[in-house]
């Protein structure tokens, strides 16, 4: 069993694991447990020999728990990593990497924010306001690792900036954070349908430019609280 390399799922004790087909496994005495946070050396350790992938599934999404490998592996490919990334050549690559990924932030960011304003499609005279939401929403989206609808790429930028305004607009002008919603399958997403539909009118009557007083309105408190 430890020259097979497989996934499990955390065992009913601590240092066990659990197979697919229900067989609780301890790892071999001289295997240890590389915890989950550096990819690259997690890459290696699994490329190194047999492994257990330890994963736990939490509604939709699945977290890793780290992975059970030899000792000796780990120990090796923690000194061959620490001596590669000593190099100069690596201190040149990450810097380099880190400036692509700043560049696509900001280009992603900017094309987000754009999108969001071209959904709120607000009249002449509310087009401040729009700016604002759209950069409001943007700032809350848009952050990597965030989590958001704004950071997957299943849907058009258009449809996620479509939702990260809902989205938004739930948190910050309704009371979604503080209701109390029964544990009933669909209840939470009926709530949400509901508020989303309170929110779509709220953002019609600026795109038909309708009157709206500044301290009557949820979104114009909740923007100037933000800009306060």
């Amino acid at each position: 069993m430890p020259n097979q390399t497989r996934v499990v799922t955390p065992g009913p004790r601590p240092e066990t694991v659990l197979t697919s087909t229900g067989e609780i496994l301890t790892p071999p005495a001289h295997w240890s447990l590389l915890l989950p946070g550096d990819p690259g050396l997690t890459r290696r350790v699994k490329s190194a020999g047999p492994s257990w992938t330890v994963q736990e599934k939490r509604g939709r999404k699945t977290f890793s728990q780290g992975v059970w490998a030899p000792q000796a592996n780990i120990a090796a490919a923690m000194k061959q990593l620490a001596d590669e990334r000593s190099t100069e050549a690596y201190a040149k690559r990450q810097l380099a990497g880190a400036r692509r990924r700043e560049k696509t932030q900001t280009e992603y960011v900017t094309t987000f924010r754009d999108a969001v304003f071209q959904f709120l499609a607000f009249a002449p005279i509310y087009q401040q306001l729009a700016a604002q939401l759209a950069e409001a929403v943007a700032e809350h989206a848009t952050p990597v690792g965030s989590g958001t609808v704004a950071r997957t790429k299943q849907i058009p930028v258009e449809r996620r900036a479509e939702a990260a305004v809902i989205a938004w607009m739930r948190h910050q002008t309704t009371l979604y954070d503080e209701m109390k919603i029964a544990r009933i399958k669909g209840e939470r997403r009926d709530v949400r349908r509901m508020l989303a539909q309170q929110s779509r009118q709220l953002l019609e009557q600026y795109r038909d430019g309708v009157v709206v007083p500044p301290e009557k309105c949820k979104l114009q408190k909740a923007l100037a609280k933000k800009l306060a």
